[in-house]
């Protein structure tokens, strides 16, 4: 089961780490072309209608895949541990568990996004210049649901495994697929954002099939299936107890970005287009905090599952703060560039001119972030999910939402992006606190290695 994979119970910590991040990071970026590729040929061949359109129609998307999402998260958390146990028998039986909840949930997201696109659409405020096209991206995008449930859940299976290397290559086969559709079918056919769309969802369609396809090639003792074969009730019930509140958790911290999106609709299309061509800088710089943290909730959950308890105290902090580190150096140096970049996107003064601000104070900041979630990932592996999931909705919406409603009212609405680095800094400090003042953190740390520890 470890040949070829990363154990995260032996070795140099920061060495796995980085080894583990490194695939995550190129299939971040990776994923990252599928909106940079969707925003350049539409910015190109479409215009700044279209642009706004295809930024206004993340969000909704977002918000009701994140609960199925969270779920993978969990899947991983539980795959990690098994792993860390050596315990096959029960990787099996979750394995086949999560088969049953990508179908369970995959399919009634991809008919209800049909009939809730235009609905969440107006609740936004969507721009009746943008209305039709976003309705349009949206719907499609849901239909690909089944596909990006089935393919994250299975990169989380994975990740859990210590292996980090396979999602890359689904994603440069499904990356290639959505470039070239997408000179196909917009640049080509004149489909504009409804051609974007449907090569998003073939591609992530593709990645999924192909990871399925791996997993049963590469871990035959898992006995993983195309379709669902077998629902265990103990292993739904861990999966439930971990993944739903992180699900929830991500779900209602989508929402609240619907809710800051209807203040980036109020400053109108203009602001609009220059946000979303920003966010593909952000985007690519932030690609550090996503994989380090994926090798974060790894190493957590694979040393907890060992009850290696002494290398968790050597990595609790050093993860982390190294994350922060990575994050800020990459963001300098896209501030350095983020002019000729953001060019490739449109040509307007005004859209660039509100894109590199938002470049700026967002890359600024997001170190902060890059330490608040690494110390939730390392926390949420042991299975500690209650205070990390209290923390993240207050941050998002005692702090940031409010904050940003009153610098939209008091100040000027084309600055709202100074939320981001608000919340940010109270997030880091309510996760450090909680690494110097849990009582149960504290104990897990002063646990011997290969003691018992009660269930969290």
């Amino acid at each position: 089961m470890k040949h070829k994979n990363i154990d995260m119970t032996t070795g140099p910590i920061m060495t796995n780490i980085l080894w583990f991040a490194l695939p995550i990071i190129l299939g971040n970026v990776l994923q990252q072309m599928y909106t940079t590729v969707d925003t350049l040929v539409i910015g190109n061949f479409c215009g700044d209608t279209s642009l706004a359109a295809v930024g206004t129609s993340s969000q909704p998307v977002e918000v009701l895949l994140c609960v199925f999402l969270g779920i993978g998260s969990g899947v991983s958390i539980l795959i990690s541990q098994c792993a860390g146990a050596e315990d096959m028998e029960k990787m099996r039986r979750t394995a086949d568990t999560a088969i049953c909840f990508v179908y369970l949930c995959g399919l009634p997201l991809c008919v209800a996004g049909l009939f809730a696109a235009p609905w969440i659409l107006r609740f936004m405020g969507a721009p009746v210049d943008t209305y039709d096209a976003a309705v349009a991206y949206t719907r499609i995008i849901f239909l690909g649901s089944l596909g990006n449930i089935g393919y994250n859940m299975n990169a989380g299976i994975l990740r859990g495994l210590g292996d980090s290397k396979a999602s890359l290559w689904f994603l440069v086969v499904s990356c290639i697929t959505n470039i070239v559709l997408d000179l196909l079918l917009v640049a080509g056919l004149g489909m504009d954002v409804t051609g974007a769309a449907l090569a998003t969802t073939a591609a992530m369609y593709l990645s999924w099939f192909v990871s399925i396809l791996y997993i049963r090639s590469r871990f035959p003792q898992m006995q993983f299936t195309f379709l669902p074969r077998h629902c265990y009730r103990e292993d739904l019930k861990s999966i439930v107890r971990i993944g739903l509140p992180i699900g929830l958790n991500n779900s209602l911290y989508s929402l609240g970005h619907v809710a800051m999106q209807t203040l980036v609709n109020a400053q109108g299309s203009v602001f609009m287009a220059g946000q979303s061509i920003a966010g593909r800088i952000t985007g690519i710089s932030n690609v550090a905090i996503t994989a380090l943290s994926s090798a974060a909730t790894t190493f957590s959950g694979q040393n907890y599952g060992a009850r290696n308890f002494g290398r968790l105290r050597r990595g609790y902090l050093r993860i982390p703060f190294t994350s922060g580190a990575i994050t800020l150096a990459a963001g300098l140096v896209m501030i350095g560039i983020r002019m000729p970049i953001l060019r490739c996107f449109s040509k307007d003064a005004v859209v660039l001119m509100y894109a590199s601000r938002y470049v700026v104070i967002m890359l600024l900041s997001q170190w902060l972030y890059a330490i608040f979630n690494g110390i939730i990932c390392i926390v949420n592996g042991v299975g500690l999910i209650r205070y990390t999931t209290v923390v993240n909705l207050l941050m998002l919406w005692a702090v940031r939402i409010p904050s940003a409603y009153l610098i939209a009212r008091v100040f000027d609405g084309t600055y709202i992006m100074l939320c981001f680095p608000i919340s940010f800094g109270f997030g880091m400090l309510m996760m450090v606190a909680y690494y110097l003042l849990s009582p149960r953190w504290k104990e897990i740390l002063a646990t011997p290695d290969a003691s018992p520890l009660s269930t969290p």
